[in-house]
């Protein structure tokens, strides 16, 4: 059987953490009760694992409280609670051009009910022209950024953007797909009011279960998307007015989260040899890629330092569908070719609509087999 190199970890991690479909057959197997419906001990259990996975997320992010965290299916979920609690029609939002549609598709629909969004500059490599931002502060009800482009893997100043949000009293609100897990995060430090993110990606859980970490403040000014019971305060038709009650309507997704509890057990101690790791092998791969630049390849976006480990590269003249299909049938090189669901970073890079080859490292990507995609894809640029 052909080895197979996979470099798609920005679309999930692979594999996941150790223990992490064992914790979920359990739950299902031998604990299957919900939480809050029931005072019996197996439920009990279940609502301390839950509880627990609150707390590890608010530990890795420097969220505000566990109660603070608030579990979603993914993190496009979490922006849609985020975008769509806190606008309303007359206000005025702030992003930029290198957002995922996870954040743009739900603005689109805002500003069909009369919401305003404005893109803030960036320059050629994706970068927030961070001095713009004050002048275009006042006025707006909140900033949403990624955190990291999904495309570029440039990171964004999240601690000088949160800043001058909290002193301008801006929401920040902060997409961090491609960041939990890969680089260090700290919602006070960095002044994030809302943060959303996976469950599967960079934190080695299962698909289909994320959390939205948010202030006191902000909690207070959403409204929430979905109504139901909560085990909590039946006797009311309104919505408990306490996290994280107020944005949990109906049960959870309990097996995915025992399986992200087990994940985060695992990631927790391990947390900054990983993103080290990490950083290490996303440096080594733009480096070696960039090596080619004069042989017909481009590689957009900033460079090591500034980026978490995802490169995309566009084969200049040549079909990049075209080449990631050769790269996984010639190569065994697994990697996602495309707009990769961001067509305004693309427009801003101008690779649209041809879109690019990206690369995505993980935790247990080797420096060899780097070296190998350099090698795959230098054969591929003289190729016929």
């Amino acid at each position: 059987m052909k080895r197979t190199y996979y470099l798609d970890h920005a679309a999930t991690s692979f594999p996941k953490a150790p223990g992490v479909g064992k914790a979920m057959a359990d739950y299902i197997d031998t604990v299957g009760r919900n939480v809050g419906r029931g005072s019996y001990a197996p439920a009990q259990e279940a609502a301390g694992v839950v509880w627990e996975t609150r707390e590890q997320l608010c530990r890795l992010m420097g969220g505000p409280a566990p109660q603070n965290v608030v579990f979603t299916s993914g993190a496009t979920a979490g922006l849609n609670l985020l975008l769509k609690g806190l606008l309303r029609p007359g206000d005025r939002v702030l992003t930029s051009p290198m957002e995922h549609n996870a954040v743009l598709r739900p603005l689109r629909q805002l500003e069909t009910l009369g919401v305003t969004a404005e893109e803030l500059p960036c320059d050629q490599a994706g970068r927030l022209l961070i001095d713009a931002l004050p002048a275009l502060l006042p006025g707006a009800r909140a900033v949403v950024l990624t955190h990291a482009s999904n495309l570029t893997g440039g990171l964004m100043p999240l601690a000088s953007v949160g800043t001058l949000c909290r002193a301008a009293g801006v929401f920040f609100l902060v997409d961090a797909a491609q960041s939990a897990g890969h680089v260090p995060i700290d919602m006070a430090a960095m002044g994030i009011d809302g943060l959303s993110l996976p469950g599967h990606k960079g934190l080695l859980g299962p698909q289909g279960i994320g959390a939205v970490l948010l202030t006191d403040a902000l909690a207070q000014a959403l409204d929430p998307l979905i109504a139901g019971g909560t085990g909590s305060l039946s006797e009311s038709l309104e919505m408990p007015p306490f996290l994280p009650d107020r944005l949990e309507a109906g049960t959870l997704n309990l097996p995915g989260i025992y399986g992200l509890h087990t994940a985060l057990a695992y990631f927790e101690p391990r947390a900054a040899a990983l993103m080290d790791r990490q950083r290490r092998l996303g440096g080594h791969l733009w480096a070696r890629l960039s090596e080619l630049t004069e042989d017909g390849l481009t590689v957009p976006g900033p460079g090591p330092g500034e980026r978490v480990g995802v490169v995309s590269v566009d084969f200049q003249g040549r079909d990049n569908g075209e080449m990631a299909f050769l790269l996984e049938r010639d190569y065994g090189i697994q990697t996602r070719s495309g707009l990769h669901c961001a067509p305004a970073a693309h427009r801003h890079l101008g690779t649209f609509p041809r879109g690019m080859v990206r690369f995505s490292v993980g935790p247990e990507t080797t420096f060899e087999e780097l070296d190998y995609v350099q090698g795959a894809v230098y054969e591929l640029l003289f190729s016929n």
